[in-house]
């Protein structure tokens, strides 16, 4: 019988397996892709996520900084690129030795693959239900029509969770009313700007930008929209381009200069607050638990916050449930505070033309101080003696 079970080999998922392979917790891992690919598009690395990569192995921290690019300013610009917020990141990487990259999804997730023991990973296995036994524990079964018996579940399976809608049925999704399209770009931004991740606001749509790598740039466009709706593929760049037309160049440079075929569209949701993410001895964690719209780039780091915290309980508590609770009580309030804080910089990003006005006035007088300080709560983690 495997002791801990993770479903799903998301970042939320490698990484708590990562963690546990440093602290030594006996697990067994499945994903239902049955090889990894580079799918997906950039994601930031916030101090607070690369402090646990650091932790995990220093030389992992290091390829994952080789293979993207690191900011020294993060920058909120109106459509035509005049800031309206702009923090130079010298203060963070004096205190961490580190600022907030950008990678590629895909490329990290290999990474961190190839981290792994991989007799501990089962590829190509898709998670159906759990059944739990008399004895208290579980027969996890897949849609393949294998099962085996586990100890515990960690759902690491996204927003969408399986394991969630089993776990909580009547815990909700809430989408936010804006699609968002992100592409990676075969073009070389400016070099004042390759060492700035920003996004532009205005005109009720919302345009982020990051260097990947050499030659590799990853944008994000949003508007107001429908939830569920289709792009015809052979038309969506002349679309783009049209709406982000009145925009600096930079956008449509960007669009232009991606395959259209390669452009995702996703609508932006995120996850009613949950009273708890455990039941017994199923936890969940990352999206699953606690699922939040990208508008402050957290989502990815608060997974991997998550997979850190959680390790360290279980190491350092007999009981799992215990282990499950606590890890609760420590994560409840930061990340609940980030669903909120997503979710009210979704609504000030797009608004109408007077609010906008209103909004940037605001934001260009609030002190730099503040800023810093808010953000440096953000990135520090607990120290555990391990």
């Amino acid at each position: 019988m495997n002791n801990i079970s993770i479903i799903g080999g998301g970042i939320a998922g490698f990484v708590t397996a990562l963690c546990f392979e440093k602290l030594g917790i006996s697990y067994r891992l499945y994903e239902k892709a049955n090889v990894l690919k580079a799918v997906g598009a950039g994601i930031w690395l916030s101090p607070n996520a690369l402090q646990v990569f650091e932790w995990i192995d220093p030389d992992l921290l290091e390829e994952i900084q080789n293979s993207g690019n690191t900011f020294n300013r993060i920058l909120v610009a109106d459509h035509k690129l005049k800031p309206i917020s702009d923090s130079d990141q010298d203060f963070v990487k004096q205190k961490f030795g580190y600022t907030t990259m950008a990678i590629h999804r895909g490329k990290l997730q290999k990474i961190l693959y190839n981290y792994l023991v991989k007799e501990h990973i089962v590829l190509d296995r898709s998670f159906k239900k759990y059944v739990q036994n008399k004895d208290r524990s579980y027969t996890l079964e897949f849609m393949d029509g294998d099962s085996i018996r586990t100890n515990s579940i960690i759902g690491a399976d996204g927003i969408h969770s399986p394991i969630r809608k089993q776990l909580f049925p009547e815990s909700m999704i809430r989408y936010s009313g804006q699609s968002c399209w992100r592409g990676v770009a075969d073009y070389e931004i400016d070099p004042k700007l390759a060492s700035a991740g920003f996004t532009l606001w205005g005109k009720k749509l919302q345009f982020g930008v990051s260097k990947l790598e050499q030659g590799k740039t990853y944008w994000f466009a949003v508007k107001l929209s429908r939830p569920n709706q289709k792009d015809d593929k052979e038309t969506l760049k002349t679309r783009l381009t049209e709406l982000f037309s009145e925009y600096h160049p930079i956008a449509n440079q960007l669009i232009q200069n991606t395959p259209a075929n390669t452009i995702i569209r996703t609508d932006l949701s995120d996850l009613e607050l949950l009273e708890k993410w455990h039941s017994h001895t199923i936890c969940l964690i990352g999206d699953a638990a606690h699922g939040m719209t990208p508008d402050l780039g957290q989502g990815g780091a608060q997974a991997i916050e998550d997979a850190y915290y959680l390790s360290h309980f279980i190491a350092n508590t007999e009981s799992l449930e215990v282990a499950f609770h606590r890890f609760y009580d420590r994560r409840k309030a930061k990340v609940e505070k980030l669903v909120k804080q997503s979710r009210t910089t979704a609504r000030i990003a797009i608004t109408n033309r007077p609010l906008e006005i209103i909004r940037n006035s605001i934001l260009r007088c609030v002190p730099d101080r503040f800023m810093q300080k808010q953000m440096m709560a953000l990135y520090e983690i607990d120290r555990f003696h391990s």
